[in-house]
């Protein structure tokens, strides 16, 4: 399996003139990587990749590309239509595209797999389907992630349904060949309980080390310390996902210093200081290790 382990989405810092922080995004990345992080992703929606210019989306592109080049990791950027697909080709850093179930139109089950197998035609590299309906408004069922893990170039998918459902159950009862990532944070730990090999996770800018601890003693049957760290983990998501991502994140960051400011750009707004507050309270809470 490719894409396996944690996988960090990187937040666009901005500096205090609201340019990028190019260093700054240079240092988060290598700092995740630092930590056991397996790859990086860029111009996620932790991103905030509509809100910058393409000049900006090129600087942070380069910016990921050269670190993980440096590093030999694997890097994934955001892409979710032909054109920007194509703005790939040539980057031999980039190993996948994450590219969304098309958002808003609501084609159906059918029309959504019919758009994906497209662009993963016509795509330079594989692509990593990012199922999340409730920001998409298109729901695909179990059968339907099925259809895509038969379709050449699709090698893995993002999985954030909001929780553990029926269709949850059915897909991980008899997993397809496809790569399968946790993308709700607050429920990564069941995900991997249940044989997700892997995460896409905004929370893992705070506490890499132990999100990458959670991932190794699933997949290692220590199930006493993933349920001490999942737990606690699930308590700190929680807390930086309490609004829009990634705005308690990018709060949190700078409260530590590893940011110049906190700053968003709209649509989003600043975290309110209680939501900072909380989130660095979960964050510095001493983890026990449980016995085994």
């Amino acid at each position: 399996m490719t894409f396996t382990g944690l996988y960090v989405p990187l937040i666009t810092p901005f500096d205090r003139s609201g340019g990028v922080a190019l260093d700054a995004l240079d240092a988060l990345a290598n700092r995740a990587l630092d930590d056991g992080a397996r790859g990086l992703v860029v111009l996620g929606t932790t991103g905030e990749p509509s809100s910058l210019t393409p000049a900006e989306q090129q600087a942070v592109l380069d910016v990921a590309a050269r670190v993980c080049r440096a590093r030999h990791a694997p890097l994934v950027v955001g892409a979710n239509t032909s054109a920007t697909l194509q703005n790939l080709r040539g980057h031999a850093e980039v190993t996948a595209a994450l590219t969304v179930v098309p958002p808003f139109v609501r084609p159906g089950q059918d029309g959504a797999v019919a758009y994906l197998t497209r662009l993963a035609t016509d795509s330079p590299v594989p692509l990593i389907v990012y199922d999340i309906p409730y920001r998409t408004g298109q729901y695909l069922s179990a059968a339907a992630l099925r259809r895509l893990a038969d379709v050449p170039g699709i090698a893995g998918l993002k999985y954030a349904a909001g929780g553990i459902n029926a269709d949850t159950v059915d897909l991980f009862a008899d997993l397809p060949d496809l790569a399968i990532l946790g993308g709700d944070d607050t429920f990564i730990s069941p995900l991997l309980a249940l044989g997700a090999h892997g995460g896409i996770l905004a929370s893992a800018h705070i506490a890499t080390t132990e999100f990458v601890r959670l991932i190794d003693a699933w997949h290692a049957g220590d199930v006493a310390v993933a349920r001490a760290l999942g737990g606690r983990l699930a308590r700190l998501s929680a807390a930086l996902f309490a609004e829009p991502n990634p705005t308690v994140i990018k709060a949190v960051l700078h409260a530590q210093g590893h940011i110049p400011t906190p700053d968003v750009r709209l649509p989003l707004l600043p975290a309110h200081p209680d939501s900072t507050t909380a989130a660095l309270t979960a964050a510095e809470h001493p983890l026990a290790t449980p016995h085994t």
